[in-house]
């Protein structure tokens, strides 16, 4: 690694707020394949394999951290929570707001197409980080760094949008035990036109598992599926 590389990643690494003590691990996160591809007499590696590694690691540390958050939730709502924290968006986020693309080797023909800013390459530049810290200094320290980047998105606000979304919940879980998709019907309206209320039920196998009031169609679906989550919970 040259001088003015070494230099650039040393700002990173403070932004990081983790000294690596092998700073390879740091350079081949930042270098995707298409940069080893096209520079044939580099001994570059790319970030895949750093890639693959990180998906895990980020996977059980997000799973630990929410099972200390939530430590009677079930595992299948867990894995729910966890595939809304850990998917692409979410990643592509934290990568941008490490300012890791700046520190990104692409090759030419990625760079043209806008690489830096795909959100695929970005995520996956996310997971290749969390692997380089795994290799570099154990898992518990890729955890605290993880911990740190995940505060935002566990805190209680957001973790309301997420966490009551009702309808993505039970599609889930009625898929998992049924292979079947939940069906919802509007039963009744309401009061008058300013003032609309909407009853609406949730049929599993053609079976209703809940039903719901609300304001909208909406909110009278969500309040469905979550009656229905109640009870296939209290049965299970």
């Amino acid at each position: 690694m040259d001088e003015k590389r070494l230099a650039s990643l040393k700002k990173l690494e403070r932004r990081l707020d983790h000294h690596f003590k092998e700073m390879e691990w740091l350079d081949r996160a930042l270098t995707h394949r298409s940069y080893v591809n096209e520079i044939s007499f580099s001994k570059k590696v790319s970030n895949e394999v750093l890639e693959f590694l990180g998906d895990s690691v980020l996977n059980l540390a997000v799973g630990r951290l929410l099972h200390q958050k939530f430590p009677e939730a079930r595992e299948g709502i867990l894995t729910y929570w966890r595939g809304h924290l850990v998917k692409q968006s979410t990643l592509a986020s934290l990568s941008e707001e490490l300012q890791l693309d700046d520190y990104l080797l692409l090759g030419k023909g990625e760079l043209l197409s806008g690489g830096k800013k795909k959100s695929s390459i970005l995520a996956n530049t996310y997971e290749a980080l969390v692997g380089a810290i795994f290799m570099d200094s154990g898992f518990n320290q890729a955890l605290a760094i993880i911990q740190k980047h995940f505060e935002p998105y566990l805190e209680a606000r957001t973790l309301s949008v997420i966490f009551n979304d009702f309808k993505s919940l039970l599609q889930m879980v009625a898929q998992q035990a049924h292979g079947v998709s939940p069906q919802y019907q509007v039963l009744k309206e309401s009061g008058p036109e300013h003032d609309k209320r909407f009853q609406a039920s949730v049929l599993i196998h053609g079976e209703t598992k809940g039903v719901g009031w609300g304001k909208s169609k909406k909110e009278a679906e969500q309040e469905a599926a979550r009656k229905a989550l109640k009870e296939i919970s209290a049965k299970s």
